[in-house]
């Protein structure tokens, strides 16, 4: 069985760059329409395509099963996909732990989003000084919900999180 258990947070400065130790650029789409059910997406990071499944189980954990596709199939899915996000990944070591920096473009400039996936819930974290508001469980801000309502169209009560970071 493959898990994700996975913490999300804001970012409240520019600290993290000093740990970058890699840097890709995604494009992906989502052939779901809601958060109720399995989530199938569609992932181009530059050289591959991979499809996931993924389903909320409970607290921050998730099902997940991920699968590389022929580019020439995923070439034909992303063309027919209409809500895509497009974000720069950056991998960082902060304290022997893996976060990720994800640096959204175009309808969902300027979010940025830090995550790191745990062994369990319970595990304990070191949160680094860059790190503002955690919004794991906050689903306006999933990469699903920003592929179908970009950060660019959110209405006030969204940005509450975000303002107070």
């Amino acid at each position: 069985m493959s898990l994700e258990i996975e913490r999300r947070f804001l970012l409240k400065n520019d600290g993290w760059k000093e740990f970058i130790t890699k840097k890709i650029y995604i494009e992906q789409g989502y052939l779901s329409k809601s958060l109720d059910d399995w989530i199938s997406r569609i992932r181009f990071t530059g050289k591959e395509f991979k499809i996931a499944l993924k389903k909320h189980i409970k607290g921050f954990t998730n099902f997940e099963f991920e699968y590389s596709i022929p580019r020439s199939d995923g070439e034909i899915i992303m063309s027919n996909l209409s809500n895509i996000i497009k974000k720069e990944r950056f991998f960082l070591e902060v304290e022997k732990k893996s976060w990720i920096i994800d640096c959204f473009k175009e309808n969902n400039y300027p979010l940025e989003i830090a995550e790191i996936e745990l062994s369990n819930e319970e595990e304990d974290l070191f949160i680094p000084s860059f790190i503002s508001n955690e919004i794991t469980g906050l689903t306006h801000y999933s990469n699903f919900s920003l592929a179908y309502n970009p950060f660019s169209e959110w209405e006030e009560d969204n940005l509450t999180t975000y303002k107070s970071n």
